[in-house]
């Protein structure tokens, strides 16, 4: 097992605040998952009611859609069209920029049980099914299975995936893992609290609840970002997106 480095890469961080964004505080309790996109409109996800809510960049709400079962945000690179999974349900469902429904897919009609989705454009959905211990890329405009993989290492727990140059990348809550496409492991580092994993070019962002750190290629896995008085973060392009002391912080994106 590969842990990472962590407090010495960091020292040489600087962090100060840039701004507090406007937005009612009690929009902020009982927040349980969080984005953002590059336009500085937030999202925010309450597991009691299984409601997101959207806001723009000066805390009015802009859409807000509410569940019946737990749907989790993939990503918000493209916010004319939101990619939200279900395992609960096993569907996707895809929301426009005002959270208005563009399309439903129930999985359970094709496959067996998925344990996790990542939408790889309007096109191609790639699929973990565990009950066969398969990775799928499946053409859902047409209904078809375009690959399938089989697969060897533990579905328990993940969290999140991204495919990405033939590599498999998983954020379990302890763990970031990264598999080729014969299942077999390449890297794994330990991590605390992993809530989400995104992509930007060629870099991989593993989210924590305290901490935000950077895998690239090139370089080893590293801490870029540390709050231990965090409740939830997030980040874009631009900008980290810290909840804290009922507020929302914003810093630089170094």
């Amino acid at each position: 097992m590969k842990y990472l480095s962590l407090i010495l890469s960091f020292l040489s961080v600087v962090i100060s605040a840039q701004t507090v964004m406007k937005i009612d505080s009690i929009s902020l309790k009982g927040v349980s998952d969080f984005l953002a996109d590059d336009y500085g409109n937030i999202y925010l996800y309450k597991n009691k009611d299984f409601s997101w809510t959207k806001y723009d960049s000066i805390g009015n709400q802009q859409g807000r859609l509410m569940l019946t079962q737990p749907y989790t945000l993939q990503d918000v690179q493209n916010p004319l069209n939101i990619p939200l999974f279900s395992q609960n349900a096993q569907t996707l469902k895809f929301i426009d920029a005002n959270f208005n429904e563009i399309q439903q897919i129930s999985l359970n009609q094709k496959f067996g049980n998925i344990a996790t989705a990542f939408v790889e454009d309007l096109q191609t959905v790639w699929l973990l099914e565990e009950s066969t211990n398969r990775l799928l890329q499946y053409y859902y405009r047409d209904g078809k299975i375009i690959n399938s993989y089989p697969i060897f290492f533990s579905f328990f727990n993940i969290k999140n995936m991204i495919i990405y140059d033939k590599k498999i990348y998983l954020l379990r809550e302890k763990s970031f893992e990264i598999y080729n496409f014969e299942g077999q492991q390449i890297e794994k580092s330990t991590i605390i609290d992993g809530n989400k994993i995104v992509r930007e070019n060629d870099k991989i962002y593993i989210i924590c609840k305290n901490e935000i750190l950077e895998h690239s290629p090139s370089s080893e896995t590293k801490i870029i970002f540390i709050d231990k008085k965090a409740k939830i973060l997030t980040k874009n392009n631009n900008r980290i997106f810290v909840i804290k002391e009922n507020k929302i912080y914003l810093y630089p994106n170094k």
